[in-house]
Order: structure tokens, then C-alpha cells, then sequence
């Protein structure tokens, strides 16, 4: 019964992305540099997670696009809030964190390659904190500022935070849950990802930025 609601909730996240980035690419030649990246962030998720559904159908190992996603969600959405972002410092510690960050994985799978094919809760983790500081910074300069991708930066806020959670915890609760816990916790981010694909409909639909 989980699994199959979480399937249903799969499919409406797939259709709901699906709708975002043709609100997206609507006029995009109009928009502005912030738009043009969410929307090239948004497509490549988007294809990244349709290739990893069929893989998954086809009982396909697809655990080495999580690679894929992370790090292209990462270096996407660090441009995305360098743009965004009008604070000096804001954008220089986004330059430097991004160096960093893409440095000490590309280290971790130099000297351990193998975990290319494996679940990596370091990636996860550097990939998605500096993420959480920046809809952080971007939500404390909004108390003065236009609200400019507000329902956007909360939806990402709220989306990075539980689902690091659960595939930091995924681990722990393979060793000592149950099979049925351990799916409900797995199945919360699908949950997750739906709402955070709502507050960007509710964000492209009203103003159409």
C-alpha cells in the first residue's frame, strides 16, 4: 500500500515538473539570468530523474545518477543564488564554497573510486548544506527587499532540509527498523519533493516571473 501511493505521488512530482518548466521556458528569452538557470536546473533534474524511473523499471542499477543529481542541483542552484544574491560577501563566500565543496568530493573519489557506485552520504551532505545557507541568506534579505522567488527559495528551504535528513538517517534505520518503517521514511521524500514542486507552481502561476 506504501509503495503504491508513493508511486501515485511519484507520478503527480514528474507531472508537476513537467508543468513548471514549460511555465518555465514561457518568454524565458524575456526573463531574467536568475530564471534562465532555475529553468535549466529544474530541465536537467527533471531528465536526470525521468532516466533514473526507467532504469529503476527496468531493475537497472541507478544509484550513480544520485551523482549526477546532487552535484548538478549543487553547482546549478550556487549560480542560481550568486545571481540572486546582492550581498558582497554573500557572493564571495558562494564563490569560495563551491570550490571547496566540488574539491574535497572530487578528492573523496579520487582515492575511493568505488563510491561512484554507491550511496554517498558525504556528497549529500556538502552538497546540500551550503544550499540551505543560501535560502537562509536570501530569506533574511528579503525582509527588506522585493519578495523575488520567495515561495521558490522556501519550498527548496524546506525540501533540502527533510530530505537530507532522511538520506542521512537512511543508513542508520537499514540497521535497525523495519522494512515498512524504513519504506514511510524513503517514501517522506518523494512527499517532500511534491510540495516542493507546489511552492514553485505557486510561484510561476500568480506572477509569472
Amino acid at each position: 500500500m506504501i509503495d503504491f501511493i508513493s508511486d501515485i505521488f511519484a507520478n503527480i512530482g514528474y507531472l508537476l515538473e513537467l508543468i513548471n518548466c514549460l511555465l518555465l521556458l514561457n518568454g524565458i528569452s524575456k526573463k531574467s539570468k536568475e530564471h534562465k538557470v532555475f529553468f535549466v536546473y529544474c530541465l536537467l533534474i527533471f531528465i536526470i530523474q525521468i532516466i533514473t524511473k526507467i532504469l529503476f523499471d527496468l531493475s537497472l542499477n541507478n544509484i550513480f545518477l544520485s551523482h549526477f543529481y546532487f552535484v548538478t542541483q549543487f553547482v546549478l542552484l550556487s549560480y542560481f543564488y550568486y545571481l540572486l544574491l546582492n550581498d558582497t560577501f554573500q557572493k564571495k563566500l558562494i564563490k569560495i564554497v563551491t570550490v571547496v565543496c566540488l574539491s574535497l568530493l572530487g578528492i573523496q573519489y579520487a582515492v575511493y573510486p568505488s563510491k561512484f557506485f554507491t550511496f554517498n552520504l558525504f556528497e549529500i551532505f556538502i552538497m546540500s548544506l551550503p544550499l540551505m545557507i543560501y535560502t537562509t541568506f536570501h530569506l533574511y534579505n528579503l525582509l527588506n527587499e522585493k519578495k523575488y522567488f520567495y515561495y521558490i527559495n522556501i519550498g527548496l528551504l524546506l525540501y533540502l532540509f527533510g530530505s537530507t535528513v532522511v538520506f542521512l538517517s537512511y543508513r542508520l534505520l537499514s540497521l535497525i527498523a523495519t522494512k515498512e518503517i524504513i519504506n514511510i521514511t524513503w517514501s517522506l521524500n518523494i512527499y517532500m519533493y511534491v510540495i516542493y514542486q507546489l511552492f514553485i507552481l505557486k510561484e510561476l502561476i500568480p506572477k509569472k516571473i
